[in-house]
């Protein structure tokens, strides 16, 4: 008969390198396996953001969601309004110098190592807050000049209007042929203004002023018309 220790001392050397081994693997450290970037970062604005206007005071806060805190905001590239900037916090401020459509991209980086960064394209749009265009263009009938405009309101505040039309003659002594003063209500658009005077023979460049006034943010608005070339009065003095 074989002697049977040889076997014996192989099965214990055997299982004490398993047990060994289980319990190395119970002591290990454990290896991390969480996401270290955060939630995915993503911009939440709407591409298009609320209309502006001319020298009207103007802020809307950008928002994201996701990341790893703090958020960092940039313009990546194109062109904000005149006047306007963006802070690093994400805050678009400012008072726009000119009408226009503005499209521009901003990003928005977030805290994490290493850090997500993401983009977008937004769009805002700066109207004119008064607008004031030719409904019956100025024209001559018989001896009077006479017409009529459209005048808007798209900001949302209303405004104290002066409207007034002027026929200057050649001598340069302008006369009064419209005036009407009343409170433009917001969002009114393309209410109509008629205007019209009898004037002497001669022959007459007409000047169609509209100004705005809100008060209580201290802002004027200013629309002008003019003839493109003179009115003749041939009938009458």
């Amino acid at each position: 008969m074989k002697p049977l220790f040889p076997s014996l001392f192989l099965l214990g050397c055997a299982f004490g390198i398993l047990t060994g081994a289980a319990l190395s693997q119970q002591n290990a450290a454990p290896t991390p396996s969480a996401n270290q970037d955060g939630p995915s970062l993503v911009i939440q604005t709407e591409a298009e953001l609320p209309d502006a206007f001319p020298h009207a005071s103007y802020e809307v806060r950008l928002h994201a969601r996701g990341g790893i805190p703090v958020l960092h905001w940039r313009l990546e590239k194109g062109a904000l309004p005149p006047g306007f900037r963006i802070d690093d916090d994400g805050l678009l401020h400012g008072q726009a110098e000119r009408t226009g459509e503005f499209q521009f991209t901003v990003s928005v980086l977030d805290g994490g190592k290493p850090q997500q960064a993401v983009q977008k394209a937004l769009l805002v749009r700066v109207r004119s807050a008064l607008s004031l265009n030719w409904k019956i263009p100025a024209h001559v009938n018989g001896n009077r000049i006479e017409g009529s405009v459209e005048v808007s309101n798209a900001t949302p505040d209303d405004i104290d209007l002066t409207f007034i039309v002027v026929a200057v003659p050649a001598s340069g002594r302008a006369t009064a042929i419209g005036y009407q003063h009343f409170d433009l209500a917001h969002g009114t658009a393309a209410k109509e203004l008629p205007f019209g005077e009898t004037l002497p023979h001669d022959g007459y460049t007409i000047d169609v002023d509209a100004v705005g006034e809100v008060a209580a943010r201290n802002l004027i608005y200013r629309e002008r018309l003019q003839t493109p070339s003179q009115l003749q009065v041939t009938v009458g003095p």
